[in-house]
């Protein structure tokens, strides 16, 4: 299979691609096989879109001056979560 049609299914590179571009720019080659994988998948070009939106409210949390706080059960829940997916 040449390389160019690896790159349309390869949905874990374009993934890695998107989230690599918001570290820093894409080669050339990068952005020409991330253009190539997401004109045919509906799947990334909406993992793309949920990216930005993630990346765009960090970015409020971050920089805002609102303090935001869990609550006693909501912080439990969370500690019970992260212990169940730490034994796996």
């Amino acid at each position: 299979m040449n390389k160019l049609k690896k790159v349309q299914y390869n949905c874990h590179k374009a993934t890695f691609l998107i989230e690599k571009r918001t570290m820093k720019p894409l080669t050339f080659f990068e952005r020409l096989e991330l253009r190539i994988h997401l004109a045919g998948c509906s799947v990334c070009r909406t993992y793309q879109k949920q990216s930005v939106l993630i990346g765009e409210m960090v970015h409020q949390i971050l920089y805002s001056d609102k303090q935001y706080h869990l609550n006693e059960k909501d912080k439990q829940v969370m500690e019970e979560r992260i212990e169940e997916e730490l034994k796996k």
